[in-house]
């Protein structure tokens, strides 16, 4: 959710039209923090902690298996850029929002507007800066998280789930339209969870603790519970969490305050699973989250200087700008295997409500008559989705087919109103209403012929129909009401080569797409409607063209990975001020080249390496006149980012214990264009190193794990939203939080 004021979607006005909107936690650590450590998010297994009792035992990578192609398979044998990232690895790194899970992942970029549930989430440099759709899809398991289109903040709500009960977390890379359709045609990202087991009773009990330097204690509970209620037939399983932020940003001002950004996320999770017969399964799930802060942790920056306006961790505040975003999904998932294919049925209801406050007092000039304005936002989403799905058995022709139905109703409420000078009563300036639908139908499928155990072609198609309505209400009055339907088409075709048992390599050809939809008309700076600007703007396309190599060696103890593409991406969706609207247009065109590499080795009993590295390239090829010039380079992305981490185990006192330390490079980043009259004004984010520490100690069924996150306490920028920029004001800049030491204490039972 973009921080600058969107009446109605009415963006940044035009340059004429600007200048006249301007009127003791430390202690509890020393004795670990000898031997700090931090393993890699990206790595895609967690490893032994221990070394083996006999030397002569050959120490092997685990092998992981994720589900990216609507198939269980060991990650060396699909065909694309997949990464899984471990739970427990993540939980050992102190990891507690989304930009801590994949953030650090080279080539993937997470720009947050104030925290948790507030990201933009882009892959492999498929991004404008100023997101309308997103470009990343979302997933809880096999549902689909999060809007379509382009109305309800669907591109910068980027599902922030915790860490509570998953199994890991699937990072794809690429466009994934033929199996996951609109909006991931950057990528994916999968939040797998643990399934129920009715074999055995089990759980989890967890208590950890953090704190920022400088900052507010914080603290995590959380407990799961599996329950066989049938042997071998049926389970339940459940999981409750309490996370506190004890906040590290100051504010100056009116709303003057310690560690504002502080705040809490609650939720729980409950599934069942009830396999009355082999061939059949039903798993039934809830889950519910609720993000609640007193502020966000951002900072002002002067972008010509590139420092603080109000000093380190410190903003300005003349009112406060809490806000809290509840999530709430229950899905039902029937599967029965007849043989020749297995059939599944999905169906998920979702919710989410949203509300934000934001200071607009310096926006509206500081005006003497008003103590402060505030602009409060609330936002709500109802989607229900149903999928059909085949998946034949394994053999020489492989084939998937499906059906997937969405529909959304949406709606965004905003007002604007101030505190009159002396504390007096409250003045409504002005209020917009956004109710909007989204309803969307697809079939697709693909078909994998395995020509003989070294060769496999797949070739795979969906085609996706959605029809919109997006109406607008300015103080009660109706003022604009579109509709707009759309078809796309997207396209898979990969061919894999085996070059032993060990190795392959593959060749992948992919499109994606994001809807279109329809536009509010455009207003001058009286009010009135502009004649003849776009009601509609259509659906932008891209097609992925990559080389890859994937291969365990050395008897398994060694994992490479490497991936050369190339992205041609034409009719960018990108916000366009017209009078004093902004609406969306469809304009240029873009190309993204770019190489992956990781590698993963386990030396021995005692060692485990790991690095991992991307090189993008992404660049305007003909003039985007609301962003650039061709040959602009695109924003949010490191030319060159990479990880580098070590990891050793060994026995203390007779009980396994591991460390090791992680380091992640971000070269220079652009926030938007250097074009004069852009709609995504630039500053230049400079390049960051990170340092993170970790120590564990496994002591029968307790584990402890320590860590140190940002060790050299460095004040990396993470994000910087220049909408404000427009308006002569300073630019919000999102930092990586300063030091940061925790420990983490689990029983498992």
């Amino acid at each position: 959710m973009s921080r600058s004021i969107r009446f109605a979607r009415f963006g940044t006005p035009p340059a004429h039209l600007r200048r006249h909107k301007r009127h003791k936690l430390a202690a509890l650590l020393v004795p670990g923090l000898a031997a700090l450590c931090s393993g890699p998010l990206w790595a895609q297994a967690a490893v032994a902690t221990a070394p083996e009792a006999s030397g002569d035992v050959v120490e092997k990578l685990d092998i992981v298996t994720v589900t990216a192609t609507r198939r269980r398979e060991p990650v060396r044998d699909v065909p694309l850029r997949v990464e899984t990232l471990g739970t427990e690895a993540m939980e050992r790194a102190g990891a507690t929002s989304l930009s801590d899970y994949v953030g650090g992942l080279p080539g993937v970029d997470v720009k947050t507007s104030g925290g948790p549930g507030r990201g933009a989430v882009t892959m492999r440099g498929v991004s404008v800066g100023e997101q309308q759709i997103a470009t990343v899809g979302m997933y809880i398991d096999d549902v689909a998280f999060g809007s379509s289109s382009a109305f309800v903040g669907g591109a910068n709500t980027a599902l922030d789930l915790s860490l509570l009960d998953l199994r890991h977390i699937e990072v794809l890379r690429g466009p994934q339209g033929t199996l996951y359709g609109a909006g991931a045609m950057g990528g994916l990202l999968k939040y797998v969870t643990n399934e129920p087991d009715s074999s055995q009773f089990s759980g989890k009990l967890g208590l950890g603790v953090r704190q920022a330097r400088n900052g507010g204690l914080g603290h995590t509970e959380h407990a799961v519970l599996n329950v066989p209620l049938s042997q071998d037939v049926a389970a339940l399983r459940v999981s409750a969490f309490n996370d506190h932020e004890g906040g590290y940003i100051n504010a100056v001002g009116k709303a003057a305050g310690d560690h504002v950004n502080d705040g809490n996320t609650r939720g729980a999770r409950v599934s069942v699973l009830i396999e009355p017969v082999a061939k059949m399964k039903l798993r039934l799930a809830h889950t519910q989250q609720k993000i609640q802060r007193n502020g966000l942790n951002v900072v002002e920056y002067d972008a010509a200087k590139g420092l603080p306006v109000y000093g380190d961790l410190t903003r300005h505040l003349d009112t406060g700008e809490a806000y809290q975003l509840k999530t709430r999904l229950s899905s039902a998932d029937f599967e029965y295997d007849f043989g020749l294919a297995r059939f599944n049925a999905i169906a998920s209801a979702q919710r989410q409500d949203g509300a934000t406050g934001q200071d607009a007092t310096a926006l509206l000039g500081n005006n003497p008559a008003f103590d402060f304005v505030s602009l409060n936002n609330a936002y709500g989403l109802r989607k229900q989705t149903q999928e059909l799905r085949l998946t034949s058995q394994r053999g020489t022709v492989e084939w998937l087919l499906g059906y997937y139905r969405t529909k959304e109703t949406g709606h965004v409420g905003q007002r604007l109103w101030a505190q009159v000078a002396g504390g007096g009563g409250d003045m409504t300036l002005t209020t917009t209403g956004q109710p909007s639908e989204y309803r969307e139908s697809a079939f697709y499928g693909d078909v994998t012929w395995n020509l003989n155990p070294t060769w496999s072609l797949t070739l795979g198609t969906r085609v996706a129909r959605n029809d919109q309505v997006y109406t607008v209400y300015v103080n009660e009055q109706l003022n604009s009401s579109a509709p707009s339907e759309d078809t796309a088409k997207t396209y898979l075709a990969t061919l894999r080569y085996a070059i032993d048992k060990q190795s392959n390599v593959y060749f992948r050809a992919a499109s994606g797409y994001r809807p279109g939809g329809p536009n509010s008309p455009a207003i001058d700076a009286n009010g009135q409607v502009i004649p003849g600007t776009p009601t509609t703007f259509g659906h932008d396309t891209l097609w992925s063209y990559e080389l890859g190599y994937k291969a365990d060696l050395l008897d398994k103890r060694l994992n490479l990975e490497a991936a050369l593409f190339n992205i041609d991406w034409k009719d960018l969706q990108q916000p366009k001020a017209v009078g004093a609207s902004t609406i969306v247009v469809n304009a240029g065109k873009a190309r993204v080249r770019g190489l992956e590499l990781a590698a993963r080795y386990k030396v021995d009993a005692h060692w485990n390496l790991e690095g991992s590295l991307a090189w993008t390239d992404p660049k305007l090829t003909e003039d985007a006149p609301a962003l650039g010039p061709a040959g602009s380079r695109m924003p949010n992305t490191a030319r060159l980012a990479f990880t580098l981490g070590a990891r050793y185990a060994f026995d203390l006192a007779g009980h396994p214990s591991y460390a090791g330390l992680n380091l992640r490079r971000v070269g220079q980043r652009n926030a938007g264009f250097d074009s004069a009259g852009s709609s995504v004004p630039n500053f230049s984010q400079p390049g960051y190193t990170l340092v993170d520490a970790q120590w564990g100690w496994e002591i029968g069924r307790w584990q402890l794990a320590t860590f140190v996150r940002n060790l050299t306490d460095k004040r990396a920028i993470l994000g910087a939203d220049t909408a404000l920029t427009a308006f002569g004001l300073p630019l919000n800049v999102t930092t990586v939080a300063p030091r940061t030491l925790g420990a983490n204490l689990t029983l498992n039972f």
